[in-house]
């Protein structure tokens, strides 16, 4: 699956859900134990502001603190879709994969970010709708694609604080399972 179309997909799956969260669903758990919906999305949304300043150059310090804490306001979803599009602007500029971005990591290629942003959409997307009890299904060439990219870095990711430890599947396990499993959730 071709990297913009993986994000694509991944962008979709994810606000599909952020759209289906009712008024009673915010403070609900999630897989991801210390965080509610609304922390979840909170998360995700807080990525996707950053995403536009890095393509354009700036560094963690020029970001600052200003996407600290809660910045979904009292609109949550509405506050979501407007990070996600210019988030998607950004990714889709002509040839922002092709530059480097600065993340916690140091500087970066943003076509090793983006995979990482993806990865976030496709498996919190999955956290969220487990969270809602929605249809949590993946697509499945996106899951395989994502399991087949992030497979070979989670032993170096450990220890982090990024993802939880893998869970043992069958290694016949549809991608999806195989996917949240190697990112330390129970299918």
């Amino acid at each position: 699956m071709d990297q913009l179309d993986a994000f694509d997909e991944a962008m979709r799956e994810f606000d599909s859900r952020v759209r289906l969260v009712e008024r009673g669903q915010w403070d609900l758990g999630t897989p991801c134990a210390e965080w509610s919906v609304r922390d979840l999305v909170n998360h995700v949304t807080g990525e996707h502001l950053w995403a536009p300043f890095l393509f354009d150059g700036a560094t963690l310090e020029d970001v600052g603190d200003r996407f600290d804490g809660d910045v979904l306001g009292n609109h949550a979803a509405d506050t979501w879709a407007r990070a996600a599009a210019a988030s998607r602007e950004a990714f889709h500029a002509p040839g922002a994969l092709d530059r480097r971005v600065h993340t916690s990591m140091g500087l970066i290629p943003a076509a090793d970010y983006a995979w990482q942003m993806i990865g976030d959409l496709a498996v919190h997307g999955w956290d969220l709708a487990r969270g809602i009890d929605v249809n949590d299904r993946i697509d499945p060439q996106l899951a395989q694609t994502l399991y087949d990219y992030m497979s070979p870095h989670v032993q170096s990711w450990q220890g982090s604080g990024v993802f939880a430890a893998p869970v043992e599947v069958p290694d016949d396990a549809p991608a999806q399972d195989r996917l949240v499993a190697l990112l330390g959730r129970r299918p």
